[in-house]
C-alpha cells in the first residue's frame, strides 16, 4: 500500500486544491479572461455539486454505512440506490464540479487545470484502495455494481 493512500481526507484536498487555484489566479493574473455569465454557472456548477455530494452522504446514512473516506473497511453494505445508481463515486463527483465552479468563478484558465490533478489523485490514492477493501469484503456482489455502474457518472 502507498503511504498516501486513504491519508488525505477528500475534503481536506479539496481546499487543498481550492487554494492551489486561487494562488495559480494570482500569480497568473494577467491570463484572467472574462467568462460570460461566470457568476451564474460557477452557481449552477456548485449548486450540482453540492446537491450531488450530500444525495450520497444522505444515501449512506440511510444505508448506516460510514461516510469516512479514510477507511472503507468499515462499511457494512454497498450501497447502489439513489444517486448511486448513477456513479459510484458521488460525493468526489460533486467536489469537482464545486472545484469547476471556483475556477469559473476566478475566471482563470491556468486554475482549472488543478481539476485533472484532483481527479488524477482521486482515482488513484482514494477511489483504487477503496474499491480493492470494497471488492475483498463484498465480492462478486460488489464487483457486479462496478460493472453496472460508473465511477464517476
Amino acid at each position: 500500500m502507498n503511504k498516501l493512500e486513504l491519508k488525505v481526507p477528500p475534503l481536506v484536498l479539496v481546499t487543498l486544491c481550492m487554494l492551489l487555484m486561487w494562488a495559480i489566479s494570482h500569480l497568473f493574473a494577467g491570463l484572467s479572461s472574462s467568462i460570460p455569465g461566470a457568476s451564474a454557472l460557477a452557481g449552477l456548477l456548485a449548486a450540482a455539486g453540492v446537491f450531488i455530494a450530500v444525495a450520497g452522504v444522505v444515501n449512506f446514512r440511510q444505508a448506516r454505512t460510514t461516510v469516512d473516506p479514510t477507511a472503507p473497511e468499515r462499511a457494512t453494505s454497498i450501497v447502489s440506490s439513489g444517486i448511486y445508481r448513477s456513479s459510484r463515486n458521488p460525493m468526489y463527483l460533486g467536489f469537482a464540479l464545486c472545484l469547476a465552479a471556483w475556477a469559473v468563478w476566478l475566471e482563470n484558465p491556468p486554475a482549472f487545470l488543478v481539476l485533472p490533478g484532483f481527479v488524477l489523485y482521486m482515482n488513484r490514492f482514494q477511489i483504487r484502495p477503496e474499491e480493492r477493501m470494497l471488492s475483498e469484503k463484498f465480492g462478486s456482489e460488489y464487483s457486479r455494481y462496478c460493472q453496472s455502474v460508473r465511477r464517476w457518472f
